[in-house]
């Protein structure tokens, strides 16, 4: 089934025209990775993505508030393992941050795509 699932999702992308994307975050601080991976798929198709429920604010600024850390000091904030928090001030990864447009509602993202589209 869950083959079945993956198969139906890629052949849906490939004939979509465009993506909206519910990146709200999903069991932590992150968006659900089946969605980013979605996502992902549009991007290299070269299909226009907006994503929407976002949180306020940057993505280091929640993970501060969610999970232990500490500055080092550089001021980089770091993680538990002492891995880097992106700093960029961006509302998500900036690998998703720069590869789409991010509307504030699910309507908000419907007619910034349909503008997109033309």
């Amino acid at each position: 089934m869950a083959q079945a699932i993956y198969d139906t999702n890629m052949a849906l992308l490939r004939r979509a025209s465009g993506v909206i994307a519910d990146l709200s975050p999903f069991r932590g601080t992150e968006p659900d990775s089946g969605t980013v991976f979605e996502v992902g798929v549009a991007i290299a198709l070269g299909l226009p993505v907006v994503g929407y429920g976002v949180p306020e604010g940057s993505y280091a600024a929640r993970v501060e508030t969610a999970l232990p850390t500490r500055r080092d000091a550089n001021g980089t904030l770091r993680d538990a393992n002492g891995m880097a928090i992106e700093g960029f001030e961006l509302p998500l990864n900036l690998m998703l941050a720069c590869s789409i447009r991010i509307a504030r509602t699910a309507e908000d993202a419907l007619d910034l795509l349909r503008e997109r589209l033309g």
